[in-house]
């Protein structure tokens, strides 16, 4: 048997879909990171026209307190809370697929939306290629909420599992 698979789960802001399949397959014992595609981390805030705005890179504890110290029943009624909490138990903070070169190569990624997808595939044209390897990027078109995050999550982690029986 060959080397452990390697995954990857991109969203646009590395919080809700793509840390979703990213906290799903890490309980599934899956080798797994999780970035995210956008120029920053954006989050509902009280109307559409003020979202809350954050670095890659800024710690999900950091945005936990300081929206709960905002509005908490806001942030807890529409999902933000529970959903930063889940993230803290996966990793420290948001990450930005380009810039993730330093975190190795990758067997298979996993987009959630189309704009995504074209992101990662013109990022990883643009590379240098150290190593000629090939990489499976598989686009699952799923809406940015966190009914259908669940959803997209669990479809992730069915195909993960179905291609560990195949060798890349």
């Amino acid at each position: 048997m060959g080397a452990k698979v390697r995954y990857a789960m991109v969203c646009s802001s590395n919080q809700n879909r793509s840390m979703e399949a990213h906290a799903l397959l890490k309980r599934h014992g899956f080798d797994v990171s999780s970035y995210g595609t956008g120029a920053h981390v954006k989050l509902p805030g009280p109307s559409l026209r003020e979202p809350n705005v954050y670095d890659f890179g800024t710690p999900y504890k950091l945005m936990h307190d300081e929206l709960r110290r905002k509005d908490p029943d806001l942030y807890k009624r529409n999902g933000i809370l529970p959903m930063l909490k889940r993230n803290l138990g996966v990793k420290n903070a948001p990450q930005r697929w380009q810039d993730n070169a330093a975190d190795g190569c990758f067997d298979v990624v996993v987009t959630f939306e189309e704009k995504v997808f074209n992101i990662v595939i013109e990022d990883l044209s643009n590379r240098k290629q150290v190593l000629i390897r090939s990489v499976l990027i598989i686009n699952l078109e799923v809406k940015d909420n966190h009914e259908e995050a669940a959803t997209g999550g669990k479809l992730a982690l069915e195909l993960c599992q179905e291609q560990t029986g195949l060798e890349l």
